[in-house]
């Protein structure tokens, strides 16, 4: 018998789990496996993703809000988050479905970053050429560390180029992601530089204009591009997208919305929309990645509720496990009536 299903015939009290507690208790490696197996079941239909939606709120803020359920595993979770005035609060709500039950309340900003990279490691290790040694990140903030731990933990990587805006948030990554990776992680002066040669290529801004223009890819690269996702943000130029042989995004049906990458370049050509594949689909074999060494593979990823549904089952199980959280008491008074 699966440990949720063990720990849920005995509790019934919902488990605020932390920050620093699904910091205790999750790893890339845990990550990684999630979204592998939860994007096996999507692909056979076994887990439902709907995808992200927001409003707009005053003062130029947002709160957004996506969900996914896991029948095989029985099992449903939201995220939700604002923006507010530079700040981020994201949440993940963990149900049980047989019950009804509110399992969990999990703080998820690390849960977030953890995923993300998990998924454009996912993607690497299915798109990637296996030789591939040298990576480029563009962004050098909470995600792009993840991607570029995720991309190292799939791949033999011998070195890694780093270029960000900011010179000196540039080299402090730099020197903390060397000494945690042990290989050597350059500081670049452009994104050309960085880019130009580069196996495999990780862009993760804020950034609403191309970071990364189709002159400077190298053939064979494998590209993830997962900062920007609304429709009038970009990363790639649309160079970049035309060049791409393969391209794969989470959800065909949430691009469409969000994915400036791909919207922008394909207004005039809709028909592009057709050759675009899922990772899930990926993932299960049911269509191709990459086919050949000589082809350029693009990852576009906005980032779906079936990652963060997979990865808080493995922190709440932990969490249980090891005696983590505070407990609270909902819905006690008056239960049933």
């Amino acid at each position: 018998m699966h440990f949720l299903t063990r720990i849920q015939q005995s509790i019934s009290m919902t488990l605020h789990i932390s920050e620093a507690e699904v910091r205790q208790v999750l790893d890339m490696t845990q990550a990684l496996g999630a979204v592998e197996e939860i994007s096996r079941k999507e692909a056979n239909e076994e887990v439902v993703v709907h995808p992200r939606r927001r409003f707009e709120l005053l003062h130029g803020g947002f709160f957004h809000y996506m969900a996914a359920s896991d029948y095989a595993a029985g099992f449903v979770a939201m995220k939700q988050y604002t923006y507010v005035r530079g700040k981020v609060r994201f949440l993940v709500p963990l149900y049980e479905m047989a019950t009804g039950d509110l399992l969990a309340v999990i703080e998820a900003d690390y849960l977030g970053q953890l995923r993300t990279g998990a998924a454009s490691g996912i993607a690497t290790r299915y798109l990637a050429r296996e030789n591939s040694r040298v990576v480029a990140i563009v962004g050098t903030g909470g995600q792009a560390r993840t991607q570029l731990e995720a991309i190292a933990a799939v791949r033999k990587l011998e070195s890694a180029r780093v270029y960000s805006r900011n010179t000196s948030k540039r080299k402090n990554f730099c020197k903390e992601m060397s000494s945690r990776l042990k290989i050597p992680v350059n500081p670049c002066a452009t994104s050309s530089e960085a880019v130009r040669g580069a196996d495999i290529i990780c862009t993760a801004t804020t950034s609403s204009q191309p970071v990364v223009q189709g002159a400077d890819l190298a053939a064979a690269a494998h590209i993830n591009a997962i900062g920007a996702n609304h429709a009038h943000k970009r990363e790639l130029d649309d160079e970049a997208v035309a060049r791409a042989n393969v391209i794969v995004v989470d959800s065909i049906e949430q691009s469409r919305q969000e994915a400036g990458d791909l919207i922008i370049p394909f207004q005039r050509d809709e028909n592009r929309w057709s050759n675009v594949r899922t990772l899930a689909d990926v993932v299960a074999g049911k269509t191709s990645g990459r086919t050949s060494d000589s082809e350029i593979t693009l990852f576009k990823s906005n980032g779906i509720a079936s990652w963060d549904l997979a990865v808080a089952m493995k922190v709440y199980a932990a969490a249980r496990e090891k005696k983590l959280g505070r407990e609270l008491a909902f819905w006690t008074a008056g239960h049933g009536s």
